[in-house]
């Protein structure tokens, strides 16, 4: 299924109810997946559904669960971060499943801090008050390995569809913000990022919906990200 609009994807959203559910957006880098995800929760937030207050949707990236520079410079894979063995796939699930299960009053999720490229945990409150929480990433489809067990915990996987040029436009923009220079930024997005991207890909088959690029152009990006 394809979607016309944000309005489609915010309808489909607003779908569930009842029990909790979880929601995975993916895609290869730069493809719009935390825009997306953050103007979801934004607007959800705003307009709950009756009975329900803005906490009823939570967004929690899995950005947080990148290894730290520290362990990557142990296992050697520095060089290459952002790549499936440079992140923890299984505490990524085990969180997934915490959620999922809804057993607790708040789950302390870990969030990404770009302007130091580290995860920091316990930043992202999840409360009970949770209905629909929205997580996203590059490998949420991926059946390698430990990313194997992420896939059950989630009700449903988008896939962002971003045009290859204006993504790899938005993905050196964003490395350049984040500190790298510019020949060094295209340089890691060509040689890093775009394997990855190779990788996600063959995941796409296997989604419940592809966000097309009209759509995921359609929607501003916080800060100009």
């Amino acid at each position: 299924m394809t979607p016309e609009s944000l309005d489609g994807l915010l309808a489909r959203a607003c779908a569930w109810r009842g029990r909790r559910a979880l929601l995975g957006i993916t895609g290869s880098p730069g493809a719009g997946k935390t825009t997306l995800a953050v103007t979801l929760t934004r607007l959800l937030r705003q307009e709950p559904p009756p009975g329900l207050t803005a906490d009823w949707v939570a967004h929690v990236p899995m950005d947080g669960f990148h290894l730290a520079d520290v362990e990557l410079d142990r296992l050697g894979r520095r060089d290459r971060k952002g790549a499936p063995d440079t992140f923890d796939a299984a505490g990524y699930a085990a969180l997934l499943r915490r959620l999922r299960e809804d057993e607790e009053d708040v789950v302390y999720a870990p969030a990404f801090e770009r302007d130091l490229e580290q995860p920091i945990a316990g930043s992202i409150p999840v409360p009970r008050a949770a209905r629909l929480i929205i997580t996203e990433g590059n490998y949420l489809l991926l059946d390698e390995g430990d990313w194997g067990r992420v896939r059950p915990w989630l009700d449903e996987v988008w896939y962002c569809d971003l045009d290859h040029a204006e993504r790899v436009d938005r993905l050196v923009t964003r490395h350049v913000r984040f500190g790298k220079p510019p020949e060094h930024a295209a340089s890691w997005v060509a040689e890093v990022d775009q394997r990855n991207a190779d990788l996600i890909a063959t995941t796409r088959p296997k989604a419940d919906l592809i966000v097309p690029d009209a759509v995921i152009r359609s929607i501003e990006r916080p800060g100009g990200m």
